[in-house]
């Protein structure tokens, strides 16, 4: 897969990924990418910036690298080795929008998230557009993919997990004890939680609004509620 701009290829540049190819622009000055791609002894091919407009749809500051597809996870390669006393995972009910995709792994990173769950279909997967938007924290969090979402629940019961289910019909979320195993589930777009996921959950919650407007963006719900839990557990 491509992917992007410099701070995602900053990102690559530094792990231990396999980079097959690098696009750079004329124009490029970054000293640090362009010394971490001779360092690595990465093929670099210079065009100019037209050219690599051509080959993707975003902003991508002057380079592209060529990588392998992001390496995903099972549920038993992650959850049984977490050994922190409050985990922290994060499950997507079939997102669709990759940008709210990379926005909610930047969150996740930023505070702390154990792994992120998502589906295996009916669901935005790992595009160039994630790991645009997550500006490169992607590299740092666990993202697991599993065949059925409610079935996953459950497994995360049996390892002593609650489920808080995001919604507006439910409890205000700064009202729940986050001292404990969590798993988070953030909604679709359009259609919210769906209706088998919201009967697992032992939580649903809300953030109360003031405003005209009654929703948020699933990302930006999903930073609240990170945050709400982190301040919860000091």
């Amino acid at each position: 897969m491509q992917i992007y701009g410099k701070n995602v290829a900053l990102e690559k540049l530094e792990s231990d990924s396999k980079i097959e190819k690098a696009y750079i622009s004329r124009k490029l000055s970054d000293e640090q990418i362009i010394n971490l791609l001779k360092k690595r002894n990465i093929k670099t091919i210079i065009l100019n910036n037209s050219e690599l407009d051509k080959m993707c749809k975003g902003l991508h500051q002057g380079i592209i690298l060529e990588v392998e597809d992001f390496k995903t996870h099972t549920f038993e390669e992650v959850i049984p080795k977490i050994k922190k006393e409050y985990p922290l995972i994060v499950i997507l009910d079939h997102l669709e929008d990759p940008h709210n995709f990379g926005a909610i792994i930047r969150s996740s990173e930023a505070f702390g998230v154990d792994a992120i769950i998502i589906p295996n279909d009916r669901s935005v997967g790992i595009t160039s557009t994630v790991v645009k938007t997550s500006v490169g924290a992607i590299e740092n969090i666990k993202i697991i993919k599993v065949t059925n979402i409610n079935s996953t629940i459950n497994k995360l019961k049996e390892y002593g997990y609650w489920i808080v289910g995001t919604d507006m019909q439910g409890i205000d979320y700064t009202t729940i004890d986050y001292k404990t195993k969590i798993a988070i589930v953030i909604g679709n777009e359009g259609k919210g939680l769906s209706r088998l996921v919201r009967e697992n959950c032992d939580y649903i919650a809300k953030i109360p609004m003031k405003g005209a407007i009654n929703s948020l963006n699933a990302s930006v719900a999903a930073g609240i509620f990170l945050s709400e839990i982190t301040r919860n557990r000091g």
